[in-house]
């Protein structure tokens, strides 16, 4: 796709991203989904770009990571924190637990001072995931180091932590940066709609764009309907009871009565994350009919799965609350990806997104309604070439090249 003219990066741009990762065996591990498209979007494009990666409290390292990209260099220059900011690091290797930990955010803000005084650059944009990174920008921008800053939310919910008082500062944090912030960068529309009724000024707010997580070319690929395994279900993902794998189980349970070679395909989740449901599965006796594939590292081996299938199933629980409400479901478009149509519940907005465009039918979370909207697919091959072809369409639409191309525009009109 050509670059719209709309967009302001360019050759000359230079851009500061401070995110977070999980790290294990001293490499980042993949659970934040947007800091390698965001990466390899930006390099080619633009003069410079440095990405701040934060450890996530619980990986096997607690100090920031800093990668330099210059003049499209795929190569990044890793520096570390100066010695000012190793003056924290008995202590954060003391609170390593992989929960909320309020020395870990003083590391944050500080490793975003830390490096603008160090780096002699002015940075066009300053992209932050989290509150706490996006008011270090704030105060970058005030005196001179940034041009305009842009909260970037991966997920939201109301009522985020059971602790009152801490779930109203985290609520205000947000609102402070929304406010504040040039630009907010939401991956679902439902967020900001949430943060309104949970008392912001939409007046005061700063302008927000819905930034989806989106896919790779690469990764859209989808197998003939000839070569798809008949009555095969797919769900992907953790596997908590708010996601809802035990509604596709006994799902699986009520279809198999008049579909009696359907076959659950369940990727996702280690042997102890899997205990309850394989429990399950014996208890209603369907050990010939659900099939465990544990987490698959391999992405290429975990499409081959997925694309084999006939439909996805996105059963998420509607739990008061839940970030589900307001996140982006990254299993509906891995699913569209590989050709699948989707049988959502009517928790996540991606679901709903993609039913009206045609790709998903959404069920209550409960499993004769996920029973009912798959038999009714199955019973009906218009139906299920239509969804499909819709789903397949979303899917090629919805690229990180278009995601992001659509995000920089929006920055003219701030």
């Amino acid at each position: 796709m050509a670059k719209s003219s709309n967009n302001p990066i360019s050759e000359s741009s230079s851009v500061l991203f401070v995110t977070f990762s999980r790290w294990a065996n001293g490499r980042r591990t993949p659970t934040n989904g947007s800091l390698d498209p965001l990466r390899d979007y930006l390099v080619p494009k633009i003069k410079r770009l440095v990405i701040i990666d934060q450890p996530h409290p619980g990986s096997d390292r607690v100090m920031p990571v800093i990668e330099e990209f210059d003049k499209h260099n795929k190569n990044p220059n890793v520096n570390k924190s100066s010695r000012f900011l190793y003056f924290l690091e008995p202590l954060l290797r003391k609170n390593n637990v992989s929960k909320t930990q309020p020395i870990f955010k003083i590391r944050d803000f500080l490793s975003i001072i830390d490096w603008a005084f160090r780096d002699n650059t002015r940075f066009d944009y300053c992209i932050c995931l989290e509150s706490i990174n996006t008011i270090a920008a704030i105060m970058l921008r005030k005196l001179g180091r940034v041009k305009k800053v842009v909260y970037y939310v991966s997920d939201y919910s109301p009522n985020r932590y059971p602790s009152k008082w801490f779930n109203s500062l985290y609520l205000y944090l947000d609102r402070f940066c929304v406010t504040h912030a040039d630009i907010t960068w939401d991956v679902s529309k439902a967020m900001q709609k949430a943060r309104i009724e949970a008392g912001l000024s939409p007046v005061t707010s700063s302008r927000v764009v819905h930034v989806p997580n989106g896919l790779y070319p690469a990764q859209i690929r989808f197998s003939p309907v000839a070569k798809i395994n008949k009555h095969a279900l797919i769900y992907m993902g953790t596997v908590g009871a708010d996601n809802g794998p035990d509604i596709a189980i006994k799902a699986l349970e009520i279809i198999l009565k008049k579909f009696p070679d359907t076959k659950l395909h369940i990727i996702g989740g280690t042997k102890e994350d899997l205990a309850w449901l394989k429990k399950l599965v014996q208890k209603i006796k369907l050990e010939d009919h659900v099939v465990f594939h544990g987490f698959i590292e391999s992405g290429v081996e975990m499409s081959k799965v997925i694309r084999s299938c006939m439909l996805g199933l996105a059963p998420y629980r509607n739990i008061p609350g839940s970030i589900r409400l307001y996140a982006d479901a990254g299993k509906i478009r891995a699913y569209c990806a590989s050709g699948l149509p989707v049988v959502s519940s009517q928790v996540p907005p991606l679901g709903l997104e993609v039913a009206k465009r045609g790709g998903a039918l959404i069920a209550k979370d409960n499993a004769a309604s996920f029973a009912k909207s798959i038999e009714d697919i199955f019973k009906d091959s218009n139906l299920y070439s239509e969804l499909r072809k819709n789903a397949i369409l979303f899917a090629k639409y919805s690229t990180w090249e278009n995601t992001f191309s659509n995000a920089f525009e929006q920055m003219t009109k701030v």
